[in-house]
């Protein structure tokens, strides 16, 4: 019975050890995620602001008309 229970509490402790493994890569992933959120939202309000003032340069989709010939 007792090598019952040391083996019981070994695999406890093992288990135990991969659960705070996990734990801590799980909160690692999460940072990162949420760093790259923040970048790719910081980016899309940048991309914003050069669009409207491209437009507001007077610069529309519409193609440029070709140039005049000599």
């Amino acid at each position: 019975m007792s090598e019952e229970l040391s083996e019981l509490s070994s695999r406890l402790v093992a288990l135990e050890t991969a659960l705070a493994h996990q734990d801590r890569t799980v909160a690692e992933l999460n940072d990162v995620i949420a760093s790259q959120w923040r970048r790719i939202d910081a980016l899309e309000r940048q991309l914003a602001r050069l669009r409207e003032e491209f437009q507001t340069l007077g610069h529309r989709d519409a193609p440029e008309p070709p140039p005049p010939h000599y």
